[in-house]
């Protein structure tokens, strides 16, 4: 690979200068601050910067997220402390899901087969009442399907099937989850 050629692709942060600007100079701040423990305020500036937020959303202390307009969190879910979404493409967690400390979802990867190392992105998508424990990592293009455990530290990719507990690096089905 060559970084002099690198190509961003087809890739676009699908905002203006101006909003990514106050996002990243205003917003993002407060979001992440770790002096700021009510979760309020920071989802009224996620939904001023584009972010679809439901009802019953708790946001902890140290949250990262790249571009809150491309990010959509259903009712009653939960961000735990230095979870990071780093959400060049669409991050969509459905409602009633705990997103864990220290977890990271990664929708952005390079293709270092090619000279010009081209970004690529891929969503993620968490469907309702997952859990995705403390310091797991899902991958570019990673479906959890309703229902989903992705327990501590494991690495997520491509689909997982619904009400299945999965563990490791990368993750396996370990058993079946009970649906109460």
């Amino acid at each position: 690979m060559d970084l002099l050629r690198y190509s961003k692709g087809d890739y676009s942060p699908e905002a203006t200068m101006v909003r990514q600007v106050l996002w990243y100079f205003v917003g993002a701040p407060i979001v992440s601050s770790s002096l700021l423990p009510f979760s309020s305020l920071k989802i009224s500036l996620l939904r001023f910067f584009g972010a679809t937020i439901g009802s019953g959303v708790r946001i902890k202390p140290g949250v990262r997220i790249k571009f809150p307009w491309k990010l959509s969190i259903g009712d009653s879910s939960w961000v735990g402390e230095g979870a990071w979404i780093d959400n060049l493409a669409p991050v969509t967690i459905g409602s009633n899901c705990c997103i864990s400390q220290g977890a990271y979802l990664c929708t952005g990867n390079h293709d270092w087969s090619k000279p010009t190392f081209d970004l690529k992105t891929q969503a993620i998508t968490v469907e309702d009442c997952c859990w995705v424990a403390a310091h797991t990592r899902l991958s570019p293009g990673t479906l959890l399907r309703e229902g989903v455990v992705l327990t501590l530290g494991s690495v997520a990719t491509g689909e997982l099937s619904a009400w299945t507990i999965y563990s490791g690096n990368p993750c396996v089905a370990t058993s079946e989850r009970s649906r109460t």
